[in-house]
């Protein structure tokens, strides 16, 4: 897994990366939605992604995915940035 963040035009951005299995486009808009699952035999209610959207959409945040797969993903959340925000190039790698 790794983890990164950037500032982009007033917002702030941090992007987690897997290797993971990999997410097909025509399922990656319904992860995002209540009870929904692309596998189900890996466990899992189908809330916590649902969760992370609504909590996003409250801070006026986003939240996305680009997958394909057999490739991994990568998830990111977007925030307004506080003024005056000098956000460091650091990417960590777990």
């Amino acid at each position: 897994m790794r983890v990164r963040g950037e500032q982009r035009e007033g917002r702030v951005r941090l992007y987690v990366c897997d290797d993971g299995i990999g997410i097909a486009p025509e399922h990656q808009a319904r992860i995002f939605e209540l009870f929904q699952q692309v596998r189900r035999d890996t466990g899992g209610s189908g809330i916590g992604l649902a969760v992370v959207r609504k909590a996003m959409q409250r801070m006026n945040g986003t939240v996305g995915v680009e997958s394909r797969p057999g490739s991994g993903s990568t998830f990111w959340l977007e925030l307004p940035a506080p003024a005056g925000l000098a956000l460091p190039r650091v990417a960590l790698d777990q």
